[in-house]
């Protein structure tokens, strides 16, 4: 890292590179992919355009059983392509190894590989221009095979040594191959001289390991910021704690909730659980009522009754007419490779990636169907959620179940967490899946 001493190797000159000037300067120009076009490799899912012209203006999409389009390739390259990874000299090893893998890419003829071994990190660097990247942030290309052992984090450091973290915490709680997917990690922590952004002079990609660790990464690509910072408040399961007392509260405070019913839950009047009914009331109060599948592991079902759940969650949606029914929240985390294509037919955006810790997003360059969350069980760290969502316009998605349970902060916790979001005014803005994947496909 930065302050510590470490032995590092230089890359073996490849092929022409992206510049430094393309990172200070790319923004003025809104097309929404690099020169190179879309996806060359039978493994990539890079797409050569990204979604309507930048004059489309982006609604809520009409509540129909399919998609109209795969968002993930619809939208698969945001922004403007900072490094495509094709010239490996400009980056350099400090800790584990990293390499040039021509048979795993997801945009163009390679991707870089890095691997460690016992529990060590891998982290590569590259020096830049100074640039002023206060109102930028960074996505790339993701592919893991040891997706239960690590963290994705880039790192930013300026000229006088303050730095910034902006890290994934959680890929899956599993092993299951989830192929490429782009993550646009939102800041995790700084250090104590904070980052000085209008003065960034080196970039590290770092995967924080637990045991052997496997990691592809391609297609970094440059973000705007948006005006503020946003909190998306998800409640999962359609759980009567929520209709009474925690709807009441947030009829109170003049906030939103995203609520992940369960079909058969909910149409089989468990009890504990919200009428459909209730869900309709709470719409009305301007809920968002969206899908949390069959609460059986995604992963772990076959192709065909996987599709045919999805079908059946999307067909209740629409015949309720629950205006958000193109989003999904995954049961227990569980996705995969196959569970993202199936979904992509029937929804738009959703997921996730889930932490117990600190877990945001940029709102511009997130993988639509692999959205990170925090999981909403301790006030402190929720509240950091919404501190560092506010200093950095970046997006947080909270996660509670009912106050009873050990994943949710209690009642009087959670009234204290949507004072503290009253608290930061104008700096933050609790949103709904509308609103951020509204925000997403301006981004391209």
């Amino acid at each position: 890292m930065a302050n510590q001493p470490h032995t590092r190797r230089r890359f073996l000159a490849l092929s022409g590179a992206a510049t430094v000037a393309g990172l200070a300067g790319c923004m003025g120009d809104d097309s929404s992919a690099s020169d190179d076009g879309g996806d060359d490799s039978a493994d990539g899912n890079g797409s050569e355009t990204n979604g309507e012209s930048e004059s489309t203006s982006y609604g809520p999409p009409e509540l129909q059983v399919e998609t109209e389009y795969d968002s993930r390739e619809e939208f698969g390259q945001p922004g403007e392509q900072f490094d495509d990874f094709e010239d490996l000299d400009s980056w350099e090893v400090v800790q584990g190894s990293a390499e040039a893998d021509e048979d795993v890419a997801f945009d163009g003829s390679q991707s870089l590989k890095l691997t460690a071994e016992d529990g060590e990190n891998a982290i590569v660097e590259r020096r830049i221009d100074t640039t002023d990247m206060s109102d930028l942030e960074l996505s790339m290309a993701v592919r893991t095979a040891t997706p239960s052992n690590v963290a994705i984090d880039i790192r930013l450091i300026d000229i006088y040594g303050g730095y910034a973290h902006h890290q994934l915490r959680d890929v899956t709680y599993r092993t299951s191959d989830i192929g490429w997917f782009r993550t646009n990690p939102g800041v995790f922590e700084e250090s104590s001289m904070p980052l000085e952004r209008d003065v960034v002079e080196e970039i590290q990609i770092i995967v924080y390991n637990t045991d052997d660790a496997e990691v592809w990464v391609d297609d970094m690509r440059i973000h705007e910021k948006p005006e503020k910072g946003y909190v998306v408040l998800c409640w999962d399961d359609g759980l009567e704690d929520f209709y009474d007392p925690a709807g009441p509260l947030h009829d109170e405070y003049g906030v939103n909730a995203v609520q992940a019913a369960v079909r058969q839950w909910t149409r089989g009047q468990r009890d504990g659980v919200m009428t459909v009914a209730q869900l309709k009331e709470r719409q009305e109060a301007g809920d968002q009522i969206v899908a949390h599948g069959t609460h059986t592991q995604f992963a772990e079902m076959d192709e065909e009754r996987l599709e045919d759940a999805l079908r059946r969650d999307k067909n209740w949606a629409v015949q309720n007419e629950f205006q958000g029914g193109h989003y999904i929240v995954y049961p227990h985390n569980s996705f995969d490779q196959t569970v993202l294509d199936i979904a992509s037919e029937y929804y738009y955006a959703g997921g996730f990636n889930q932490s117990g810790n600190v877990n945001l997003t940029g709102v511009h360059g997130f993988d639509p169907l692999v959205l990170p969350r925090t999981i909403g069980h301790d006030l402190d760290i929720a509240m950091r959620c919404v501190d560092l969502a506010a200093a950095h316009r970046q997006c947080t998605v909270l996660n509670f179940h009912a106050f009873d349970q050990d994943n949710t902060v209690d009642e009087d916790e959670y009234e204290q967490l949507l004072e503290h979001i009253q608290s930061k005014g104008n700096d933050v803005e609790v949103i709904d899946f509308d609103d951020l994947w509204t925000m997403r496909r301006e981004g391209h």
